[in-house]
């Protein structure tokens, strides 16, 4: 999981962690996972708070326990998705915004704008249709 995570362009640390709590599910704290990867707490903890950001694992309490504890999502990769879906909106309305402020001149701008304005459109289509096979019916993004 590291090797294929950092082949993504993402930590491997990440990938590790990751493959840990298909494994293992959790909850696990900082300490444990540190001392279970033989990495560093502060290793873990960026590592685990970019996955519980994008939805794969999330953050637990137990009572009694100050201590932060991550167990791996409930659907980790349709959060994922849903995640990545709310980004390409987003990077859908600065598109059509960048297209209005840029003046009618840059021909070529307009052009590059364009591809990405379509790339987005399609991807985001297919995803909604994905989610939808996927069981989710209509997303919340």
């Amino acid at each position: 999981m590291g090797l294929s995570a950092q082949a993504d362009g993402v930590p491997r640390i990440s990938g590790r962690i990751f493959g840990y709590f298909i494994v293992h599910g959790g909850p696990v704290s900082f300490a444990q996972l540190a001392k279970e990867l033989q990495v560093s707490r502060a290793s873990v903890s960026t590592n685990a708070r970019a996955l519980a950001g994008i939805g794969f694992i999330e953050r637990v309490t137990r009572p009694g326990d100050r201590q932060d504890y991550y167990q791996l999502a409930d659907s980790p990769f349709l959060r994922m998705l849903e995640g990545y879906m709310v980004r390409m909106k987003r990077m859908q309305t600065i598109l059509a915004q960048a297209n209005k402020s840029i003046p009618a001149q840059m021909v070529d701008t307009h052009n590059r704008l364009a591809q990405m304005s379509h790339f987005y459109e399609v991807a985001v289509r297919s995803n909604e249709q994905f989610l939808k096979e996927l069981g989710q019916g209509e997303s919340a993004v």
